[in-house]
């Protein structure tokens, strides 16, 4: 049985392709979402997804997440009495996914399709396929990220040549990639990204703002591990809401009172500024790269311009106009369908996290 796996540097997901096609497979908690965090218990055990990042707040010494951004190096993390190296966590994850299909499927998964982000360095993916073999599994290939998924867009159908700009923004890291489709084969042509931004970064604004609004003599040391987890839940929770209400408030019982906050998608953006402008820098990188590409090869390898999927469609770019298609659904969640499906058709596919100056992160 095959797999394809979604290892993302906050959640993770796992399909199979089934006779309705690819399939994702819901976890324990009956949840099409794992998190990407490791924790050891009272009793020194490890425990992993949603159980893990229930105790990140509350026992943070114990408890790891956000590791993708470490593959392929050196670092080590101390969880209790044991040590562990970025790909070990990973293959953590990597057996908890498993062990959910095994459950769901009746049978052992013995090979698997693992995406990757496309600026992923050598090491970074040999510490990926490591991760797999630690878990039990067969790599049978290593996807990039934005070449994953075009079944859900369907360049491959189109018929013709197209350039398609990838703009992904997960949980922890940034992805922007420049794909040319010919003939059912997609190609890389420039990538960059940051793997220091992500949703996580937006939801930290939210709570130094909060902090600084109400607790601004005592800080957030005033805030017991359990209001905090309680804190961090609600502003995630508010944090979406943003996507679709112009004004939110919140609820926080603190220690000596239960505080209404009230936050609007204008204050938020406001917040956001400085990492929207990093989320620019490697869109714009990526276009001055393929220009440069371009001022070479123009005359050999002629490309009809036709960049999809612009982020920031609402701005005005100094490269030039981009034709703008913002995706409506929620890619989280079908990510891994996406995998496994471009692996059995080796079809040329493309990642899209909805993303604009009013983000869904």
């Amino acid at each position: 049985m095959q797999v394809g796996i979604d290892l993302g540097t906050t959640h993770s997901l796992i399909a199979y392709f089934g006779e309705q096609g690819p399939t994702l497979i819901p976890n324990a908690l009956g949840q099409l979402l794992t998190p990407s965090v490791v924790a050891i218990d009272d009793e020194d055990t490890v425990i992993v997804g949603q159980a893990a990042k229930d105790r990140l707040i509350t026992h943070n010494s114990q408890t790891v997440a956000t590791f993708k951004r470490w593959m392929g190096s050196v670092r080590t993390t101390q969880l209790g009495q044991h040590t562990f190296r970025p790909e070990q966590l990973s293959a953590l994850i990597l057996l908890a996914l498993l062990d959910d299909a095994k459950s769901h499927l009746g049978q052992e998964v013995t090979e698997a399709v693992i995406s990757v982000p496309a600026y992923f360095s050598d090491a970074q993916r040999k510490a990926t396929r490591l991760a797999g073999q630690m878990a039990g599994v067969k790599v049978d290939w290593l996807i990039n990220e934005p070449t994953a998924a075009a079944l859900a867009y369907g360049l491959n159908d189109l018929g013709r040549e197209t350039r398609s700009l990838v703009f992904d923004l997960g949980g922890g890291t940034l992805d922007v990639s420049i794909l040319d489709m010919f003939d059912g084969v997609v190609e890389v042509r420039a990538s960059a990204g940051d793997n220091r931004l992500g949703g996580e970064d937006f939801l930290d604004l939210l709570y130094k703002d909060f902090v600084i609004q109400h607790l601004p003599k005592e800080g957030d040391r005033v805030l017991g591990p359990g209001i905090k987890a309680q804190l961090m839940r609600k502003l995630e929770q508010g944090k979406h809401l943003l996507s679709t209400q112009a004004e939110i408030e919140i609820d926080i019982a603190l220690p000596e009172e239960t505080v209404k906050w009230r936050l609007t998608q204008a204050r938020f953006q406001q917040l956001a500024e400085p990492l929207l402008q990093r989320m620019r820098q490697p869109l714009e990188r990526a276009m001055r790269d393929i220009n440069r590409l371009e001022a070479t090869l123009q005359q050999a390898l002629p490309f009809h311009e036709t960049l999809q999927q612009a982020p920031f469609h609402e701005e005005p770019h100094e490269f030039g106009e981009l034709e703008a298609e913002l995706a409506s659904a929620e890619w989280d969640e079908e990510r891994a369908t996406r995998d496994l499906a471009a692996a059995r058709r080796r079809s040329a596919a493309l990642r899209w996290c909805r993303s604009s100056s009013s983000l869904h992160l």
